[in-house]
């Protein structure tokens, strides 16, 4: 087992001054945490163009980081996968870019969302209902980093799995709108009978 901070450099989301407010035509996006999901990730369609408050410029996030939301009910990593150009994260992540060649950015990220990396947040977390994973914890996470090749596997395994559960998720919610839609008809057709009967 390795620190986290031996294969990766850890920063902080960019720092705005209070809202976030969107700004069509800059060509910046600033990412949030209502544009990811652990389930499906970052959503391109939700985040929205803003301007930067510094005319410093800043680190743009690249293809393979790791947005780790450190902070509220549900803490987990998801992988940018560079859809924007020039984007950055808000404070509300840290930002984990891989250094180490042997590493995986996919695998780690997904290493962080498995039950050892959660245990040990829970226990370095802070706070009751709305938890808080400072980053000195961050880069102490324990990472296992099996060869490269193992790591391709576990992946691939992953991905398959992944697509399996949502594809009986959405089975299950077509399932449950059928039947709702079925209870629906028989009420309507109900109260329609009991119009008809009425009118006699």
């Amino acid at each position: 087992m390795i620190n986290l901070s031996e294969i990766a450099d850890v920063s902080a989301g960019y720092s705005f001054r209070g809202k976030i407010e969107e700004q069509v035509g800059t060509g910046i996006r600033a990412i949030q945490m209502k544009d990811v999901s652990e389930e499906r990730g970052l959503n391109r369609n939700t985040v929205v163009e803003t301007s930067l408050p510094s005319k410093r410029v800043p680190d743009w996030l690249q293809a393979g980081d790791i947005l780790f939301i450190a902070r509220g009910s549900r803490i987990f990593a998801t992988l940018y996968d560079g859809a924007f150009k020039t984007a950055v994260a808000s404070p509300h992540f840290f930002v984990i870019r891989i250094t180490n060649q042997n590493a995986l950015p996919e695998f780690i990220a997904w290493q962080l969302n498995q039950m050892p990396a959660r245990r040990y947040f829970d226990k370095e977390a802070e706070g009751s209902v709305a938890k808080s994973v400072k980053r000195t914890s961050l880069d102490k996470t324990p990472i296992s980093l099996p060869d490269l090749q193992r790591q391709q596997a576990i992946l691939k395994l992953h991905k398959n799995i992944h697509e399996q559960k949502l594809i009986h998720r959405e089975l299950i919610n077509n399932a449950d709108k059928l039947m709702k839609d079925i209870a629906l008809n028989l009420e309507h057709d109900f109260i329609s009978q009991q119009e008809i009967e009425g009118r006699k």
